[in-house]
């Protein structure tokens, strides 16, 4: 699928950013993540609870992994969202890996960090919202997403947005302690949901 096609599905032209989103009626601004971010990102991380990282491929705690990911948006491996208070401070982060050497590189991989301070509100919704436009704009026709079995509440947003789950991948994760867990892992068919989203008029989900 072409840009321009993409485009045509969500009724709009490229996504600008800096964009001003409302959660839980606070503004926030919703904006690239950039290599100079790398401090206020890591002070994100150290205020999510251990649990809440197991759904990474890697400990992204660690210094060297945080540096590994703004490299990757460097080389376009990575094309990550941040959320910002009128403040400037970081409360949320997005990630879709991709690769586009891979026989499966049409789908993207999702990660999505909130601030503890900020769930409830609405700023996990809002950020996956933020990422069907920017995996259209990637021509990526789905998104996976994989988290612990027990974090219902955030399973429950994701299939909201119209994720399904696809497959249990049982003790496939060991955190700090040593204990195993169960991932399961959702997927999401972009280009259905936003061609739906035009014909019920409701393309400003999806669009600039």
């Amino acid at each position: 699928m072409s840009k321009q096609e993409s485009s045509s599905i969500t009724g709009s032209s490229t996504r600008r950013y800096p964009r001003q989103v409302d959660c839980g009626g606070a503004q926030l601004e919703v904006s690239p993540l950039r290599t100079a971010d790398r401090e206020a990102l890591a002070a994100l991380v150290a205020t999510l609870p251990p649990h809440d990282l197991l759904f990474l491929r890697r400990d992204i705690s660690h210094p060297k992994v945080l540096d590994a990911w703004m490299r990757a948006i460097d080389t376009g491996e990575l094309a990550s969202l941040v959320a910002r208070t009128e403040d400037g401070t970081l409360v949320g982060c997005t990630a879709i890996f991709s690769d586009p050497l891979s026989w499966s590189r049409h789908v993207g991989e999702l990660r999505v960090l909130a601030s503890p301070d900020w769930r409830g509100r609405g700023l996990g919704r809002v950020l996956i919202q933020e990422c069907f436009a920017q995996a259209l704009e990637l021509e990526l026709t789905r998104l996976v997403a994989q988290m612990t079995t027990d974090q219902r509440a955030a399973i429950a947003v994701f299939e909201d947005l119209g994720f399904k789950a696809e497959a249990l991948l049982v003790g496939h994760v060991i955190d700090r302690q040593g204990r195993p867990h169960d991932l399961v892992l959702l997927a999401h068919d972009v280009r259905a949901v936003a061609a739906r989203n035009v014909l019920y008029g409701m393309s400003e989900a999806l669009g600039g």
